[in-house]
């Protein structure tokens, strides 16, 4: 018992000596960050980048690089703030002719570099390389389509009005590289579940590359009519080319869905419609393929038997 009085009575200490106690520890941390902190270090740090060009005639075409990586000598404060990013500066990258250029090299960034970081020695560029795409600025209009056919109708429902698109076209800026790659025209992709009324869908206008392109608008309206519909069969005539005759059937069976307020419509204007049979070439095979012709802009076609069922062509 005797030891452990011992022990307290030197471990205990009144409020005053432990102030003086914090005091001489915090002062000697003070005096050792400062002494270590004036001391020179190497370290890897990242400084953000900005790559200037002309934002006129210019734009990215594909994400550029946010950061370099390099390797610099300093004193140790410089260090620790750039390290933490306080007094990081941003490296301005000059590009006079930036659609030309694919790539630079991290050789070529040491003087660029050593002139915008102040006090700090460029040791090396540890990011190896900095891959660049910007194009030239290029605009241009675009016919805008709607694919309707993911649009599922409740039984004995369908589409009885054509497609209508508002605004009907697109105004595209940006990488010439990206708007090059467009068709002519951009298609809506729409699709919607038990739809029995009319139909009214806000669709993006999307396509690859789109993130780096500036639309206007963005956003169109597809619309059209929903009613009740009926399935008609019909058995048509086969038209094609004299060397494709002989290897094909007489006829066809082919469905339409006309509105049922159109039907008698339909059924008059039925002696019009023309079924085709054509031969297209794809990757060097050929392969037959039909089409209906002078369908009314209300009717749509259903299905349509394949010619390759009921007869095999000699090609």
């Amino acid at each position: 018992m005797k030891v452990v009085r011992i022990i307290f009575n030197v471990l205990r200490f009144d409020r005053a000596n432990w102030k003086a106690v914090s005091l001489c520890i915090l002062a000697a941390i003070v005096f050792w960050l400062f002494n270590a902190f004036n001391k020179n270090y190497s370290a890897n740090i990242k400084f953000p980048i900005k790559f200037e060009f002309d934002g006129e005639k210019y734009i990215p075409a594909d994400h550029l690089p946010q950061n370099v990586n390099v390797n610099v000598n300093g004193i140790g404060w410089e260090i620790f703030w750039n390290h933490i990013g306080w007094k990081t500066p941003q490296i301005i990258l000059p590009l006079e002719q930036p659609a030309d250029i694919k790539k630079i090299v991290a050789s070529t960034l040491v003087p660029v570099v050593a002139s915008q970081i102040g006090n700090l020695k460029v040791n090396f560029i540890v990011t190896d390389t900095l891959r660049i795409k910007i194009d030239r600025k290029i605009s241009k209009r675009f016919k805008l389509y709607a694919d309707v056919s993911n649009i599922e109708f409740n039984d004995g429902f369908g589409r009885v009005s054509p497609v209508v698109i508002l605004p009907d076209s697109v105004l595209l800026e940006g990488p010439e590289s990206h708007v090059r790659n467009i068709k002519d025209s951009i298609v809506l992709s729409v699709s919607a579940n038990n739809v029995n009324e009319n139909f009214r869908y806000e669709a993006d206008i999307l396509f690859e590359g789109s993130e780096f392109v500036k639309r206007d608008p963005s956003i169109a309206q597809v619309m059209f009519d929903v009613g009740t519909v009926q399935v008609i069969s019909k058995k048509m005539r086969v038209g094609a080319e004299k060397n494709l005759l002989t290897s094909l059937p007489d006829s066809l069976t082919v469905k339409f869905q006309v509105p049922s307020k159109r039907v008698e419509e339909f059924e008059s204007h039925f002696k019009e419609i023309q079924l085709k049979v054509i031969q297209i070439k794809t990757d060097g095979s050929k392969t037959l393929t039909s089409k209906i012709l002078n369908l009314p802009s209300y009717a749509e076609l259903v299905d349509i038997d394949s010619v390759r069922k009921v007869g095999k062509p000699n090609l």
